[in-house]
């Protein structure tokens, strides 16, 4: 019987916050069908995706991160990095990258504010796991 793998890549940044979209990918797809991976922060999935999509041992790759301003508007050009860069490593291997890489406008290190993001990245966490069903029985439509 063939075993359906998935790759998850979490960034260390805020780790009990994106380490909730984990969480909620196993809620859709056995934990046993993933295999995690931690990178410093976002600015290295897209690399680690690619490296992960070459090995041809996945059928979808989901990179999660939580992307903050800072104060010096340095978030936005690390979030346009890393999508683009997520984008174009499932384009160079054809292996479906999904994105759980948040960047709030407005992010605060309280108690209210961490417990609204860790739900929502639960929440993503499950969308996640069910685009990458969805878009692995697409790609078994097509192939056929």
């Amino acid at each position: 019987m063939t075993h359906t793998r998935y790759a998850f890549i979490k960034a260390g940044w805020h780790s009990d916050i994106v380490d909730q979209a984990l969480v909620g990918f196993q809620q859709v797809i056995p934990a046993d069908s993933i295999d995690v991976f931690d990178v410093p922060g976002a600015f290295e999935m897209p690399l680690a995706a690619k490296n992960l999509a070459q090995t041809g041992k996945y059928a979808a790759i989901t990179a999660a991160a939580l992307v903050v301003d800072g104060g010096i508007y340095r978030h936005d050009f690390v979030a346009q990095a890393v999508v683009s860069g997520l984008m174009q490593a499932g384009l160079e291997t054809d292996v479906p990258v999904l994105s759980v890489s948040l960047t709030p406008h407005h992010f605060q290190e309280t108690d209210h504010h961490t417990k609204i993001y860790r739900e929502h990245f639960v929440l993503k966490g499950r969308e996640a796991a069910e685009a990458a069903l969805k878009i692995g029985s697409f790609r078994q439509q097509v192939n056929a």
